[in-house]
């Protein structure tokens, strides 16, 4: 795992900077483990575009990703580390006694042959998964459930891990990246270890043209818009939306810099102990 430069020799090579991906032992996808992913340009069943900036891009298929990790007390081996196209991290493939493989996300340093069990009996190694009043306060931990059954939701792309803090009652309180502390049930599942392909952010795309490989078209500023298109648009110059200066906002109108947009009652309030903006 690593970062892979290239000597100038085209304009576009002097900023690329890629993954060497020496981590990947496995080339091939499982094609039972994967189904076809439909482009959709950004638009909805009804041809109306949702999203803005999203276009082409390379043929990719779906790797079906085994969040939940419910096959408790069934012994696995690690059979390969391969690369999925459509998240940061690796992901494992894993294989049971009883002949089944399914994808996991690749948590840092686990190798190939490694065994690997999920239940409240498994040891506190790497890649195991516990409900996390199993698991020690001050262990890294990802693929965090919020609800116990539903799968993992939190911390699941390149580099990322949670800390658990202390035990309360039926509920444990966890550090998020973020830095917000908040309490999930006990029961809860999460993966130990922390996320792989650390080095991803420090990936540079190197031209335009990668992007456009991933699906991601141009965006132009707000402000270089006509007042049509943009709240911010228009002006004599360079003004700041339409000759008189305004909140930053999209074109629907929601606050860009500072504005609290989450729910005053949303259920999950009492649950947060810390929020990441103190």
């Amino acid at each position: 795992m690593g970062i892979k430069t290239f000597r100038p020799l085209t304009p576009s090579l002097r900023w690329t900077e890629i993954s060497d991906f020496a981590e990947i032992t496995k080339h091939e996808p499982e094609k039972k483990l994967t189904h076809a992913q439909r482009k959709t340009g950004g638009r909805n069943c009804h041809g109306r575009v949702t999203n803005r900036r999203i276009g082409g891009g390379h043929k990719q298929r779906y790797r079906i990703i085994d969040f939940k990790r419910d096959k408790i007390g069934v012994p696995s081996v690690v059979v390969g580390i391969e690369y999925d196209p459509n998240r940061t991290a690796r992901i494992a493939l894993l294989k049971y006694e009883d002949g089944e493989k399914r994808y996991i996300i690749a948590p840092l340093d686990l190798k190939v042959g490694a065994k690997l069990m999920s239940g409240p009996d498994a040891e506190l190694a790497v890649g195991n998964t516990l409900p996390m009043k199993k698991i020690l306060p001050g262990m890294p931990i990802h693929n965090v459930e919020l609800k116990h059954g539903k799968g993992g939701q939190i911390c699941r792309s390149a580099g990322m891990s949670a800390t658990i803090m202390a035990t309360e009652g039926e509920y444990v309180m966890v550090k998020l990246p973020s830095g917000e502390v908040r309490k999930i049930q006990g029961d809860c599942y999460a993966t130990i270890g922390q996320v792989g392909n650390l080095d991803n952010m420090n990936i540079s795309l190197g031209k335009a043209g990668r992007a456009r490989w991933l699906g991601k078209r141009p965006c132009s500023r707000g402000m270089a818009r006509n007042p049509v298109d943009h709240p911010m648009g228009g002006g004599q110059g360079k003004s700041k939306g339409g000759g008189g200066w305004h909140h930053p906002e999209s074109p629907w109108g929601k606050l860009a810099k500072g504005g609290h947009t989450r729910r005053k009652k949303k259920y999950s309030n009492s649950l947060i102990l810390q929020r990441r903006k103190k």
